[in-house]
């Protein structure tokens, strides 16, 4: 079968002046326009396109990839605004359609949105959604504390940031757990710092616990070998001055540098983290090794 709003692979039968029609096993046909191509093809050629219905409700075949598939959820610029719904472009010839009754209040043209694509079952054609919460549930969650997921921020609210998780769930970055740039529409991994007993969830950008820390330390390391193995943060810097730096608390900082100066791999002095002369002598051998 030809599958609407997915890639298909199909085979080239026959040229028109319109382009060409491409065939499934079963015999179904559908039209690959000449704008929808980058390349000349053949009879016979096997072709991989992503199927859509056009404004007159017919099938169109085009060798351009969207950038999503339907059932997903992506971050989509507005162009243009109409009183039956709005359009988004999302990567393809005809821009993606979103009724009125799927936007959220006050969208506007030129900006961007999260929004949810599928494929309407009436008119069978593929459309888009602003209203999120339809498309997620945390009724059965199918995660865990500490588990690592994916992450699309979609609202931001005085408490912090709403993400959708896995494409499934909802969840909360806190303003005060997050030590990095964070913006709507950023695709980020996270971890699952708390479920709550009414199944709202607490998201984190670090490692839980103790694998943070080691997480932490090779970034610091890393910091180090490629800074002549020098850091000029102290006791004194500013949480501020870590965030910047390495996207980490200064909790955070201060743990991994403990468990580097245990390591006998830094020494901490007043005007700085060094890395000790072993450790930088291996890495300036490397770097002479791989031509760095």
């Amino acid at each position: 079968m030809i599958h609407i709003g997915k890639s298909n692979v199909l085979t080239v039968k026959r040229e028109t002046a319109s382009g060409w029609y491409l065939s499934d096993d079963q015999k179904n046909e559908v039209l690959l326009p000449l704008s929808n191509t980058r390349s000349p093809l053949k009879i016979n050629d096997s072709i991989t396109v992503f199927i859509y219905k056009d404004s007159e409700n017919r099938l169109i075949a085009t060798t351009h990839i969207p950038y999503a598939d339907i059932y997903s959820f992506s971050y989509l610029r507005v162009t243009s605004m109409s009183e039956v719904g709005a359009f988004l472009d999302w990567g393809l010839e005809k821009d993606l359609f979103m009724p009125f009754t799927e936007q959220s209040p006050n969208m506007q043209e030129g900006e961007s949105y999260v929004v949810y694509i599928y494929l309407d079952e009436v008119t069978e054609r593929i459309i888009a959604s602003s209203k999120i919460a339809k498309f997620i549930s945390n009724e059965h969650l199918q995660v865990e504390t500490g588990e690592e997921v994916e992450l699309i921020v979609f609202e931001e609210s005085p408490l912090g940031y709403s993400c959708i998780i896995n494409g499934m769930h909802r969840g909360l970055l806190y303003r005060n757990d997050i030590y990095r740039p964070v913006e709507i529409g950023d695709k980020l991994t996270g971890y699952i710092k708390t479920i709550r007993q009414d199944t709202l969830i607490d998201l984190t950008l670090q490692k839980i616990g103790f694998k943070n820390v080691l997480s932490s330390t090779d970034i610091i390391l890393e910091y180090l070998k490629k800074n002549n193995g020098f850091l000029s943060l102290t006791d004194k810097s500013s949480p501020e001055e870590i965030s910047k730096l390495f996207g980490m608390s200064k909790a955070t900082y201060k743990k991994s540098i403990g468990v580097l100066y245990r390591q006998r791999k830094v020494l901490i002095k007043d005007d700085g983290v060094h890395l000790v002369k072993e450790d930088l002598k291996t890495s300036s051998v490397n770097n002479e090794d791989t031509g760095d």
